[in-house]
């Protein structure tokens, strides 16, 4: 296969993609060699993917793929959470350097069941615990748009592979912002779901009390959509599972949106400063959602910033050592400083001098803050913010200093002041891609939506899409 053709297939989405195969116009092994082809060439300028799978990527192209939404589509997992019996499953970090799960986790076997072929798994930060993709295990990812500036996080891997063509979504999950972080840096779109729409088992019922949730990074809100339908839904055991939909997701893309009440926020509710470039693309956003026919009020809801960000780290870090003891466990090894990055090693002694009570208070004050914010979306249909309070930064400006090891999570509530709100409070939210500075760096707007209301989301980010298109936007590291 030429380059040309790998290139050209590149161009199309996953859903386009599906289609060529249905029509037997092309066959999955020829979507594959030529995803295998855009990784060997571009993923060098960028380390998004950190390990391939091209063998098994081949045996399942060959042969007789489930007739699913997307038989014959390349498709990428983050290393992280997403279990591939028989791979390697590091989670960014040393400590697991050569952990392999021996099962599949149900949302891999679900992505396998709609016909996905998985060509490799993706970087991501160790655990998963800070807003870019910088590991000391396998390196940094490097924006597409800007090789020298972050690809944001924990999703960074993902979002990269998909900004520069290498495969046209790949999966992602969030526990702060982690869909939609790297969304934002990278120019593509992420969608957060509700709360335990899709599944976490068999391994867990859900993470950090709630704040996790998985899904994918996408160039297309069609291809958002038609996944999240095809792996939403409980699994036997879950110990709770989002509100079922009135229909499948894919029917919301392209239908009537209606006249949407929009609430606008760009200021930080940590009061933390948000950059001019945020503000601005927030503002031509709401003037947009405006010409589009909607109503778009300046509006916040009452939240003591400070009391949330400091019941969310305790659950944080109460969190990543649940996750390093969990594998410890699994593993049988001992957890040692030098097996960790500095920020992780504190963030696990935090967590282990954290106590119950005071976990259950940080669930109460958050669980109080979910109740306020709901209350302010009884009077909007969609609340818009930017995705970050800054465009993606240079490399390094989340690295641990020798006098303080917490210095990147510290720098991270700058560049984060807004989507940690909703792993709190469980709501969908979407990072879109309508904007792009002076510097030609994207920049996301953030749009949440009520608990259980993805549908509103996704019409809306079809209407968005077909308004203001990106998917001809090229970064300069790309397959296109």
């Amino acid at each position: 296969m030429s380059q040309a053709q790998a290139d050209e297939f590149a161009a199309l989405d996953a859903t386009a993609q599906a289609e060529l195969v249905r029509r037997k116009a092309v066959k999955p092994i020829e979507l594959v060699e030529a995803a295998i082809k855009r990784i060997e060439r571009i993923n060098p300028k960028i380390n998004a993917v950190i390990t391939p799978m091209f063998d098994e990527a081949r045996t399942l192209a060959n042969g007789a793929l489930p007739d699913g939404p997307f038989s014959g589509v390349p498709f990428l997992l983050k290393d992280l959470l997403a279990a591939y019996a028989g791979v390697r499953m590091s989670s960014g970090s040393q400590f697991l350097h050569d952990f392999t799960p021996e099962h599949d986790s149900e949302l891999t076997a679900r992505h396998k069941r709609a016909g996905l072929v998985i060509v490799g798994k993706t970087n991501t930060p160790e655990y998963g615990i800070l807003p870019t993709t910088e590991p000391k295990q396998f390196g940094p990812s490097r924006n597409p748009w800007d090789t020298t500036r972050n690809t944001g996080g924990s999703s960074g891997g993902s979002a990269a592979a998909v900004a520069a063509g290498l495969v046209p979504m790949a999966h992602a999950n969030d526990g702060g912002g982690s869909i939609r972080i790297p969304a934002s840096c990278c120019g593509v779109f992420g969608l957060k779901p509700t709360r335990a729409r899709n599944p976490l088992g068999p391994d867990f019922g859900d993470m950090f009390s709630g704040l996790v949730a998985e899904h994918a990074v996408t160039r297309s809100v069609r291809d958002s959509a038609a996944l999240l339908d095809a792996t939403a839904g409980p699994s036997p055991g879950d110990p709770y599972y989002a509100p079922p939909q009135a229909r499948s997701f894919i029917e919301e893309v392209g239908a009537p949106v209606g006249k949407l009440r929009i609430a606008l926020t760009t200021q930080s509710a940590t009061g933390t400063p948000v950059h001019p470039d945020c503000v601005k693309a927030a503002h031509e956003t709401a003037a947009l959602c405006a010409e589009l026919g909607h109503e778009v009020v300046e509006a916040a809801p009452s939240i003591n910033g400070e009391m949330l960000m400091k019941s969310f780290m305790a659950i944080w870090s109460a969190g990543c050592t649940w996750t390093i003891d969990g594998f410890a466990q699994i593993t049988g090894r001992t957890p040692e400083e030098a097996q960790f990055e500095p920020g992780t090693w504190v963030l696990y002694q935090m967590g282990k001098e954290t106590k119950a009570t005071d976990y259950l208070m940080a669930m109460q004050r958050v669980q109080h803050v979910a109740r306020e914010i709901a209350q302010f979306m009884t009077d909007y249909d969609v609340w818009l913010t930017p995705t970050l309070g800054e465009p993606p930064v240079p490399l390094g400006s989340f690295d641990a200093q020798p006098e303080d090891s917490l210095a990147g999570m510290k720098r991270a509530t700058v560049f984060v002041p807004f989507t940690p709100i909703c792993n709190v409070t469980g709501q969908p939210a979407m990072s879109v891609p309508l904007h792009w500075n002076e510097e030609g760096l994207p920049i996301g707007s953030h749009f949440i939506g009520r608990f259980g209301d993805e549908a509103t989301l996704f019409r809306l980010a079809a209407e968005l899409e077909q308004a203001r298109p990106w998917a001809n936007r090229r970064p300069p590291v790309s397959a296109f």
